[in-house]
């Protein structure tokens, strides 16, 4: 009989520690720096990507559209903790909304009383974070991305190059990086450099012009200087760490005067931003 309530005894303390393990927050989750959860919720689930797309609702001019933002996305998923006091929806978003604002950020829609979604924009960082904030009952949903460009990681071998420069006599690189106003090289760069002196090796009467462009962002001036100058950092890049002549490179910037998206979103800037070889034929 002892044994039987010794066992019996297990079996309880068991179900209890389920339950406390369940209310704690997932192994590896974490609250977005700056954003604390309402009080008595713990993490349920967590998911974080380097690079992804949510649609987030905005609203402009009296009508609300769905925006599609890239970045670094991460989605977390609070739950009331067993005889936590409830909150209600409007409550959650109404504290995120207040949170962001006292934070210098904006509102970009709002539900409004009896809705369950938000969309709230910030500065953080350095970085420009939107934040979606889905309530229910006894739960809330935050979907945050950390609005940037997509790291370019494949990158256009010497024989694309080759092939867009015999079919159009010219072709855009985006494996090219600099740092903001700056016209020094990145390390990231050295893979599609390398592909550019493969080229000219394998070509040897071949001469390009390499020109730079830039986004629209900035004063015109500068970034006809900036992109000068970052067409330049590649020839000098190109003569020193591989050995090709500098008489057949020639550095032309362009700044933002030709763009092959708009400036109006991120994703059209960075198409905007690129190196790109021109070929030099006489004839």
């Amino acid at each position: 009989m002892r044994r039987v309530l010794l066992f019996a005894f297990a079996i309880i303390c068991l179900a209890f520690a389920s339950v406390a393990f369940a209310q704690s927050d997932r192994p590896g989750s974490k609250d977005y720096p700056g954003i604390t959860r309402m009080p008595g919720h713990y993490i349920d689930e967590y998911e974080e990507s380097q690079f992804d797309s949510f649609g987030f609702r905005v609203t402009k001019g009296g009508q609300t559209t769905v925006q599609q933002i890239e970045g670094h996305k991460i989605r977390i998923h609070y739950f009331l903790k067993d005889n936590a006091p409830v909150v209600s929806s409007l409550q959650v978003l109404r504290n995120h909304q207040n949170a962001v604002r006292s934070a210098g950020g904006q509102v970009m829609y709002d539900a409004g009383p009896g809705g369950e979604d938000t969309t709230l924009r910030l500065t953080q960082n350095g970085k420009e974070v939107w934040i979606s904030v889905e309530a229910s009952n006894k739960n809330y949903w935050l979907t945050i991305v950390e609005r940037q460009a997509m790291q370019q990681n494949v990158v256009m071998d010497a024989a694309a190059m080759a092939n867009g420069l015999s079919s159009h006599g010219s072709v855009a690189l985006y494996g090219i990086y600099f740092d903001t106003a700056k016209s020094d090289l990145k390390p990231e760069s050295e893979p599609t450099l390398s592909e550019i002196a493969k080229l000219l090796k394998d070509k040897r009467t071949l001469k390009v012009f390499i020109v730079g462009h830039t986004d629209m962002v900035g004063d015109p001036a500068a970034n006809l200087k900036l992109s000068q100058a970052r067409a330049q950092s590649v020839i000098n890049a190109l003569v020193t760490r591989y050995g090709i002549e500098g008489s057949r490179l020639t550095a032309f910037g362009v700044g933002s005067y030709a763009p092959v998206a708009s400036n109006k979103t991120e994703e059209g800037r960075a198409k905007n931003r690129r190196v790109e070889l021109v070929e030099f034929a006489t004839q």
